[in-house]
C-alpha cells in the first residue's frame, strides 16, 4: 500500500488522477463519511473534523480493520493530520498503521501561499481559516514519525502551481516502484 497524504488544497487528490497505474485509490475520507455519515448523522465532509476526538478514532479503527482486509495494489488517498478544535490529530495513528502493509508514505504539498488561494477558489467546500504554514510543518513531523514506526521510505512532493505534470510524474514514479 502507497499512503498519499496533503492537505486540503495542496492537490493531492488532482496528482493521484494523472497517476497511471494498476493500483486501486481508496479514499480514507469517503470510508470515514460513509460511517460517520449512518452512526452519528454527519452531513458532509467537512464536519467530519469536529466530532470528539474519541469518535474519530473509533471510526478510524474501523476503517483500519476494513482496509488491512485489502489485498493488491492499493493506494490510501487521505490526510496526514487533521486540524480538530483540540488541536492537531495524527491521520494515521499508530494502531491503525500496524495493521497496513505499507511499501511507501508520499506527502503532496505546495507553497502555503498557493493552497491558501487554491483553497478560496474551491466554493464547493466549507474550510476552516486554518495557519496553513503550521499545519504544513505538523505534517512533515508526521510523516517522519509514520515512515519510523512503519520502516517505510518518506516521500515529499511539491505540487507547485502550474506544474502539476512535474508532481504526477514524481508520485508515478513511485508508483513504478512498488
Amino acid at each position: 500500500m502507497i499512503i498519499v497524504m496533503g492537505l486540503p488544497g495542496a492537490g493531492k487528490t488532482t496528482v493521484l488522477k494523472g497517476v497511471k497505474s494498476d493500483y486501486r485509490i481508496l479514499n480514507y475520507g469517503d470510508l470515514m463519511f460513509e460511517i460517520e455519515k449512518e452512526k452519528y448523522g454527519i452531513k458532509d465532509r467537512d464536519e467530519m473534523r469536529k466530532l470528539p476526538v474519541e469518535k474519530q478514532k473509533e471510526v478510524q479503527k474501523l476503517v483500519a480493520e476494513k482496509l488491512s482486509k485489502e489485498e493488491g495494489k492499493v493506494i490510501l488517498d487521505t490526510h496526514c493530520s487533521v486540524n480538530t478544535p483540540g488541536g492537531y490529530y495524527p491521520g494515521l495513528p499508530f494502531e491503525f498503521l500496524k495493521v497496513l502493509k505499507v511499501d511507501a508514505l508520499v506527502l503532496i504539498t505546495a507553497d502555503p501561499k498557493e493552497i491558501e488561494q487554491r483553497r478560496t477558489r474551491d466554493p464547493s467546500r466549507k474550510r476552516d481559516i486554518d495557519d496553513v504554514a503550521l499545519h504544513d510543518l505538523m505534517n512533515k513531523a508526521f510523516l517522519a514519525a509514520y515512515s519510523a514506526f512503519t520502516g517505510a521510505p518518506a516521500v515529499v512532493i511539491m505540487n507547485r502551481q502550474g506544474k502539476l505534470e512535474d508532481a504526477v510524474a514524481e508520485l508515478q514514479k513511485i508508483c513504478d516502484i512498488y
